[in-house]
């Protein structure tokens, strides 16, 4: 393993937008020599890897100190999540991640040795262009990976050949938010602009989508690929649809940048969003009506969020002041979990490809593996009068 392509990897990894608020030496262990409220500019990172289960009563500093000291089961976690930064991070193969089920889900951090089992690839290193990375998406196959550049272009790489496919040009500045639909991939920029492109036809047949007046820093797009919901560090949320030029739908509820958006996978129409350090919020929005639904003040700036593929619950990951992760159940909004260990904001998620971990990255410089989603949990829609979409016919 050669120690300098996995830092320059992690480097690349590093170099993804942030969510909201200025970036300064003091929000990070490594003394910045320039940033601002999306793109650190990072000098010397060394990223480090750790592994953890989540209980769902408690996750106090305590326990995770204690959880140092339980390794009967590091072998088997081992595999499980080598196999889980191998099929969410590096591109190779789809592998079968192990069940690793036991009756007490306490924090199990990954011996020394174990970390042997990792094959980190080097895909691509803009600097010898002069150039960074902003922002990366995965296709829904997993076989194309997206990458956005500081200076405004979006590549297409084919990850398991390791090779660029095509370079699309078009954004005047950094490309923050990137979001696949099918073969059509969908960029978002500093200079405000949406681009969605087709990347079967012509790179000039494009659609520009105009409505953010600052930086686009959030992307997704709906589960039956039918709109697409934009943040912006104009305070503000969009939603499209698959054919007009002006968005459908606007959202101004939020008080601070918008870049955590999430579509719901088991309510047709719900979206949920979180602001940043002067809002702090979760929202949540039926985008069927246009009507605003619950939302609950979160104590921190929301960097992410995502939705548990097997129940209704969704994850967030967040930074000033607190740094957790919390795992929320819907529609009650009530607190299944709450993961502390990162000391830096939490500026980085991925979910695993069976829906069960999720990866963490943060200022700290560290990812961090949590198993917080369970298959087994019951998947029963809630009656809650919270719950509006029960009321739609």
């Amino acid at each position: 393993m050669d120690q300098e392509y996995e830092r320059r990897l992690l480097r690349q990894i590093n170099h993804q937008n942030l969510p909201t608020e200025c970036v300064s030496a003091t929000c990070s262990p490594v003394s910045v020599k320039s940033g601002d409220r999306f793109i650190p500019t990072r000098a010397g990172s060394n990223w480090s890897i750790n592994f953890h289960y989540a209980n769902e009563n408690c996750r106090s500093p305590n326990q995770t100190h204690k959880a140092k000291d339980a390794s009967s089961d590091s072998s088997k976690d081992a595999v499980a999540y080598a196999a889980l930064l191998r099929n969410e991070l590096l591109g190779a193969g789809i592998e079968t991640v192990p069940d690793p089920h036991t009756d007490d889900r306490r924090h199990a951090v990954l011996s020394q040795d174990s970390h042997g089992l990792f094959r980190v690839t080097r895909l691509c290193d803009l600097s010898v262009d002069g150039d960074s990375v902003t922002s990366v998406c995965w296709n829904e196959r997993g076989s194309l990976v997206a990458v956005g550049t500081h200076k405004g272009y979006v590549q297409i790489w084919d990850a398991a050949g390791g090779r660029k496919l095509t370079s699309l040009e078009g954004h005047s500045a950094r490309v923050g938010a990137l979001a696949w639909n099918g073969e059509q991939l969908s960029s978002g920029s500093r200079d405000r602009v949406i681009l969605q492109r087709d990347i079967r036809t012509p790179p000039t047949a494009e659609r520009r989508l105009q409505g953010h007046r600052q930086e686009v820093c959030g992307l997704k797009w709906s589960p039956d690929h039918q709109h697409l919901a934009s943040g912006g560090n104009d305070n503000k949320l969009l939603v499209w649809n698959s054919s007009s030029l002006l968005p459908m739908q606007q959202y101004s509820d939020h008080l601070a940048a918008v870049k955590a958006i999430a579509w719901s996978p088991h309510q047709h129409g719900l979206l949920a969003s979180g602001g940043g350090t002067a809002d702090r919020c979760l929202r949540f929005w039926n985008t069927l009506t246009g009507q605003a639904l619950q939302s609950t003040d979160t104590g921190s700036q929301v960097c992410n969020l995502a939705w548990s593929k097997h129940a209704n619950e969704l994850v967030s990951t967040h930074g000033y002041s607190q740094n957790q992760i919390l795992v929320w159940k819907y529609p009650s909004l009530t607190q299944v979990a709450k993961l502390t260990g990162h000391s830096y904001r939490v500026l980085y998620l991925a979910v695993s490809p069976d829906g069960e971990a999720i990866v963490t990255g943060a200022g700290d410089e560290t990812l961090r593996f949590w198993n917080v989603f369970s298959k087994t949990r019951c998947t029963k829609e809630s009656k809650s009068v919270l719950n509006l979409f029960t009321r739609i016919r």
